[in-house]
């Protein structure tokens, strides 16, 4: 890239929704595990402030644990909660030093799902059911309340919302199981709760992905048509904004179309769209999380970038890896000082910065 003015789309204002951004980038969503007992401390208000402060537009949070009992599956890493009076005070103190910084933040709300492949969500009962969306619900109105600019719904990646979309884990033959369209009840209610939590003005966000962890090949829609059955009940029950994860922002979604999944949620609704997926790094991220190392900014994919943002594929792109390594990432990226950029390597995650 020979000037800096090709990437200076990404560094104008936009309007999403309610929400007025200084920037198209997103920080994504990224488990950090430096939550003692679920509380976020005064390192992880200053973590996310000192991305706000160089030029991200949209923070979106690691994973949140809303308060129901099988939300947490993972012993032994310090998920934050999103319950709780010293969580919640904790969460309040971080949105005071984004925003102190011109910042947005949202929150995304998390729940793991079943990880027991002999209990899934074939297995829940409506009670329990109703539970979990109660649950989310609460989760919404707090964020509200705690002063965040929206919430982001986890329903990627074989987690809870996921494994009732996924035909594989979701073998009910109640309303909430059955074809793709039936299989989004459960999300629909879910977003419906939260909706009338928040009121018509709150963003919501959701996050969704093709590709699960134990599968990066799975497609939960083959074609263009069957993606835009699943998407229609979700948008009417109230989703804002899409969060599409692919491990390679781009690549075709489909045969006969160069579009990403970013770029066929936005065609098919309407709704502006983030596209996530190895933005800013020279390899896929499974490399580096393997021990690889990186370039931390590989010049070609950035010109793929905005290539396809100037042909508004999507509306906003979300960064992970790089910015997790190095929080000043995207203004060095405005003021071409691509020289400076600190690489990311398997060792970033392992500190808070």
């Amino acid at each position: 890239m020979n000037t800096t003015q090709s990437v200076q789309e990404l560094f104008k204002p936009v309007v999403v929704g309610n929400m007025t951004l200084q920037s198209r980038i997103v920080m994504a969503p990224m488990t950090r595990a430096f939550s003692p007992e679920g509380v976020p401390g005064s390192d992880v208000a200053a973590y996310y402030r000192r991305r706000a402060e160089n030029g991200v537009g949209l923070i979106v949070t690691e994973g949140t644990v809303v308060n129901h009992p099988d939300a947490h599956q993972q012993p032994g890493v310090n998920l934050p909660h999103f319950y709780g009076e010293k969580a919640l005070l904790g969460w309040s103190k971080v949105v005071e030093e984004v925003h102190a910084a011109q910042g947005k933040i949202i929150p995304q709300l998390f729940h793991a799902g079943s990880t027991d492949p002999n209990r899934n969500v074939t297995e829940l009962t409506e009670a329990e059911i109703t539970k979990m969306i109660e649950a989310f619900a609460q989760a919404a109105a707090d964020a509200q309340r705690l002063g965040f600019d929206g919430i982001e719904i986890q329903g990627a990646h074989g987690f809870l919302l996921d494994q009732f979309f996924w035909k594989k884990t979701n073998q009910r033959t109640d309303r909430y199981g059955g074809d793709i369209v039936a299989r989004t009840q459960f999300a629909v209610e879910l977003i419906e709760a939260c909706r009338r939590a928040v009121g018509p003005d709150f963003p919501i966000v959701l996050r969704l992905s093709q590709w699960k962890t134990s599968d990066f090949t799975a497609k939960l829609a083959e074609t263009p048509e069957q993606l835009a059955q699943f998407l229609t009940p979700l948008v009417r029950a109230g989703v804002d904004v899409f969060h599409c994860s692919t491990r390679r922002f781009w690549e075709p979604e489909f045969d006969g179309s160069d579009l990403n999944l970013a770029g066929w949620v936005k065609k098919l609704t309407g709704k502006p769209t983030i596209t996530v997926g190895s933005v800013g790094l020279d390899s896929d991220v499974m490399t580096y999380l393997g021990g690889g190392k990186g370039s931390g900014a590989e010049i070609s994919s950035i010109d793929k970038l905005m290539e396809r943002l100037a042909q508004e594929e999507f509306d906003l792109v979300s960064v992970g890896r790089p910015l997790l390594a190095d929080p000043a990432w995207a203004v060095k990226l405005r003021d071409g000082r691509w020289n400076e950029l600190i690489p990311f390597t398997s060792e970033s995650a392992n500190v808070l910065y």
